[in-house]
């Protein structure tokens, strides 16, 4: 069965009156399949940088299982922002920066997200089929441009695959994201590759993850 992928996020559940938490039902679900994809893939240091992190609960969980790394979270809503900022205060995740506002769209991302550092990996998470292309665009331009060869864009969420058909619990996902907005909807596997390819990724790594959703791994390639 497909999980639910509510949006916009729900309020945190009973909060207080200055608790600016929001909640997405599906991280609960998906959040330590998720972890336990990333643990055997991300380095074993360095900064991690997280795009459209939402409502900051997947950053945080990440955060207290990998306590060698730091996450930097990103997302362009002031909403989410302060949500971040919420969790992980709520947390005590000290390894989880304070978030940045950063849309994938925009064509100039940070040249250096902490002082003379680069991230070591890059994760976005159910992104993609909620917004328009050009956050895929944006995305895969910026992650090019940021990343050092070997490095890792990790993404996670549901896509179309070539020769496949959808999966019904997929398709009824896809159609009511077209009928929200036509610019949204699940992208096709293969074109992501394509466009990944022209900014100096390699083929990806699938993994297949429970409720019809993958994780698709790309490196950075040496010389591009």
């Amino acid at each position: 069965m497909n999980e639910t992928r509510p949006s916009p996020w729900e309020p945190a559940a009973a909060p207080a009156e200055a608790d600016r938490r929001l909640h997405a039902p599906a991280v609960a679900r998906n959040r330590d399949a998720i972890r336990d994809t990333l643990r055997p893939r991300l380095p074993l240091s360095g900064l991690i940088l997280e795009i459209a992190s939402g409502s900051g609960e997947h950053i945080v969980h990440f955060a207290e299982a990998l306590p060698a790394l730091r996450f930097q979270p990103s997302d362009p809503s002031p909403e989410a922002l302060a949500s971040i900022a919420a969790w992980t205060a709520q947390a005590g995740a000290t390894n989880v920066l304070p978030p940045l506002r950063l849309d994938a769209a925009d064509p100039d991302w940070p040249a250096t997200l902490a002082p003379g550092e680069t991230p070591a990996a890059i994760l976005c998470s159910n992104m993609i089929h909620i917004a328009p292309w050009a956050a895929t665009e944006g995305l895969l331009r910026g992650a090019g441009a940021l990343l050092q060869p070997g490095a890792q864009l990790i993404l996670y969420g549901p896509f179309r695959r070539p020769g496949r058909p959808l999966e019904p619990g997929n398709a009824a996902f896809d159609e009511s994201l077209r009928e929200r907005n036509p610019a949204w909807g699940l992208r096709d596997l293969g074109e992501v590759t394509a466009l990944a390819s022209g900014a100096g990724f390699g083929e990806p790594e699938v993994i297949e993850m429970p409720a019809n959703n993958l994780t698709v791994v790309f490196g950075k390639q040496a010389g591009r």
